[in-house]
């Protein structure tokens, strides 16, 4: 079974941008990270592509939360807030799944509990399962 820890501990880019897995079971996952200064853009907001690589990393632990390698297929995402601070924190949820296909919704708030962004995603599983996911 893939624990919060190895998938986080493999990740050298979610770590590097400071993302904590938090909670991760079958077909959901949640994970925060803290505003940095190299989280800004050129405006002093928050950059969407680290608001993006939040929501990425919880996605990607709720899909191959069955033990099978699932691979990004198609991902969309919707800014609603902007953010200036703080810790924001992703919760992502299996909307579908079958045996190849499966998609998931993110959703990111930020300390307030309001939403900061949508995140909608798809994968496709590979055929054997993984056993050290």
């Amino acid at each position: 079974m893939i624990t919060a820890e190895k998938f986080i501990q493999d990740d050298i880019f979610a770590r590097h941008c400071g993302i904590e897995l938090l909670e991760l079971a079958p077909g959901k996952a949640a994970g925060r990270m803290k505003i940095r200064k190299e989280h800004m853009n050129g405006m002093g907001i928050v950059h969407g592509g680290a608001i993006f690589s939040l929501a990425d990393l919880v996605f990607a632990a709720a899909s191959n939360s069955h033990q099978s390698l699932a691979m990004a297929i198609n991902v969309s995402i919707s800014y609603i807030k902007k953010v200036t601070g703080g810790t924001l924190t992703a919760k992502a949820e299996e909307v579908s799944v079958n045996p190849r296909l499966g998609t998931y919704t993110v959703r990111i708030t930020d300390e307030a509990g309001d939403t900061v962004a949508i995140f909608q995603g798809m994968v496709y599983r590979k055929k054997p399962k993984v056993d050290t996911l």
